[in-house]
Parts: C-alpha cells; structure tokens; sequence
C-alpha cells in the first residue's frame, strides 16, 4: 500500500515549487516538510515558492514552515500562496463587489466616493474627484481627477464616455494626462484606463475592456 505524497516538489524556469497537502493532519505535514527539505542530492540555491492550497495557518504555523524550509542552505522562500482567505478579506472583497450610483454633475471642489464600484451619470468637472475601491464608471465627461482602486485593488478600471481627465489613479499608481488632453479632446471616445502587465496605467477602448478584465463582469447569461 502507497503512502500518499505529503510535500510535491516541482521545478519551474522560475525555482521551485512546494506544494503541501491541505487535507492531513497539521503535525504529519511538519514531519513529512522537515524530511523533504533535509534530503541528500540537493545543489546549489534555489528560490521556493510554497503553496498551501487550502489549509489555513496562523502565524506561528506559517513561522514554523518558513523556519524548516530555510534551514536548508540550498532553499530561499520567495513566496507564501494559499487559497485561504481571512474573515476581513472576504469582507472587504463583498464590499468592494457593491456599486453606487452618482446622478448629477460632480462640481469643482466636490468630492464623490464610494467603497465598492462608482457609477456617476453626469460629466465630472475640472478640479473635481472621483474615488472608488473599485471601479469608475463615468456617463459623460470625466474632466476632473479619478481614483480607483483606492484601497489597493490593481484589477479596477476607470472608464468613461469621454476621458478628459487631469489625473487618473489606480491602487498606488498615478498618471498624469495633461500631454494626452489635446488629442482626446478633439476625438473624444469611450475609453478606459486599466494597470497594464507592465506595470503602468494604460489607456484603450472601453470596447476592449472585456480582453484584459475579462473577470470584472460576473453577469451570466444573454445568448
């Protein structure tokens, strides 16, 4: 009879990966980690990237597996996955999930925030602000300054009939548009900015926002 694989080791252009077994006993997988990471024929130093799937660990769990791990001079933990998420996350992710409407013009000076997803239906003026912890959504002319993603979500979109923007920023990123104000002006589109794999805000098509957000909408139906 087979003894069921505790620790998978798996070897990537990018290190290596430690995928741990989420349904045995905590105390087992300890056991089995220690004699994974000790074991003859290791060269050289490799970077791990651990997977817990879905076990949850407190702190000190997770203390204890990055200590053994890296008590083998040949291992370097880069990173720390699980599929588990806390009580706060989930809670922070359904109010993010939410969407609020904004009827009206957003004036100079005024400020319109909202914890999940913002829908104004009216143009947004120069010197007024948008925020959102998720998406923008602009009926009109977005001609003052949009934050979204302001509590750190890199997935949100500022989007809008016709982006004239001053700054638009995502989680931690800002862009500046006063080089872009001229040509948009006098083309003016549905457009939307998004933080692209290279790590900067991009602007596309709003038409295209299905091709590089293909999560955001969760709608399921239509033919």
């Amino acid at each position: 009879m087979s003894t069921k694989q505790l620790v998978y080791i798996k070897g990537t252009k990018d290190g290596l990966v430690l995928r741990l077994d989420d349904q045995c006993a905590y105390s087992e997988l300890i056991d089995e980690l220690k004699r994974k990471v000790s074991e003859e024929g290791m060269e050289g130093q490799a970077e791990v990237q651990i997977q817990l799937g879905n076990r949850y660990c407190d702190e000190e769990q997770l203390k204890e597996i990055l200590h053994i791990v890296q008590q083998s001079e040949h291992l370097k933990v880069s990173k720390i996955k699980s599929d588990v998420i806390s009580v706060e996350e989930s809670n922070r992710r359904v109010v993010e999930s939410r969407s609020a409407t904004y009827v009206g013009i957003v004036r100079s000076g005024q400020t319109i925030r909202a914890e999940g997803d913002l829908v104004v239906v009216g143009d947004v003026n120069p010197n007024a602000r948008v925020e959102a912890g998720g998406s923008i959504f602009v009926l009109g002319r977005l001609k003052g300054i949009a934050h979204a993603g302001a509590k750190g979500n890199r997935e949100a979109v500022i989007a809008a009939s016709w982006l004239e923007a001053t700054h638009l920023l995502i989680a931690d990123l800002m862009e500046l548009m006063t080089n872009e104000l001229a040509v948009l002006s006098e083309t003016p589109e549905m457009e939307c900015a998004y933080i692209h794999s290279n790590g900067h805000i991009m602007i596309d098509r709003l038409q295209d926002l299905r091709l590089f957000r293909p999560n955001l909408s969760t709608f399921k139906g239509g033919s």
